[in-house]
C-alpha cells in the first residue's frame, strides 16, 4: 500500500488530574465571589457583571476537558486539542520524517537526545502508561520532545516512515 493511501485516526483523553479538580473549584468560587460583589453594583451593572463571571467559569471549565485527536495521513502527523467535545484546534503539524528520535517515555538507554529539548509538549492523556511515547523534533525551530499515546495500528503507520534508528519500539 502506498505511503499516499495510509489515513489512520485516534482519539486519546486526557485524564482529569487533582489540579484540575483545583482549578475547577477555584474558578467556581470566584465565579461565585465575583457574582456576588457584581450585584452589589445595583440593578443594572450587577446581573451584567454575573452574566459575564458565569459565561467565563463556562469558557474555563470547558478548557479543562480536553481530547486529543491524532490524525496520520501521508506521513504527516497532526494533532488537534479538542475541547469540551466541542471545539478544535490544531496543536501541532509535521512530517513523520522529521523526527529525529521516538522511544518509550520509560526509556532510559535511548533518552540522551531528549536531554536538550528547549519545548515540552505533552498530547497523551497524562498518565504514563504502556502506549506513551516521546519524539525529539525541531519544530518551530526549537528543539522540540512531543508525548504522544499511539495505538498499536497509529505506532506501525508511523513505524513504516521512521527508521529502526530513529523509532525504539517498546518490547
Amino acid at each position: 500500500m502506498p505511503m499516499s493511501d495510509v489515513f489512520k485516526e485516534q482519539i486519546v483523553k486526557r485524564e482529569q488530574t487533582i489540579m484540575d479538580t483545583i482549578k475547577r473549584v477555584g474558578v467556581i468560587i470566584a465565579t461565585m465571589l465575583i457574582s456576588m460583589i457584581g450585584l452589589m453594583f445595583g440593578q443594572f451593572f450587577g446581573p451584567i457583571i454575573a452574566a459575564a463571571a458565569v459565561f467565563g467559569a463556562w469558557f474555563i471549565l470547558g478548557r479543562l476537558r480536553q481530547e486529543f485527536e491524532y490524525t496520520f495521513t501521508a506521513g504527516e502527523l497532526d494533532i488537534d486539542v479538542i475541547y469540551n467535545r466541542s471545539r478544535r484546534k490544531r496543536v501541532f503539524s509535521a512530517r513523520v520524517s522529521d523526527i529525529e528520535v521516538m522511544i518509550h517515555v520509560d526509556d532510559r538507554v535511548n533518552d540522551a537526545p531528549f536531554q536538550n529539548a528547549n519545548v515540552i509538549r505533552d498530547y497523551s492523556s497524562g498518565v504514563n502508561g504502556p502506549d506513551t511515547y516521546a519524539f525529539m523534533i525541531n519544530y518551530e525551530n526549537k528543539r522540540t520532545k512531543v508525548i504522544i499515546e499511539p495505538n498499536e495500528v497509529m505506532l506501525k503507520a508511523m513505524a513504516g516512515v521512521l527508521t529502526r534508528r530513529k523509532l525504539h519500539v517498546r518490547v
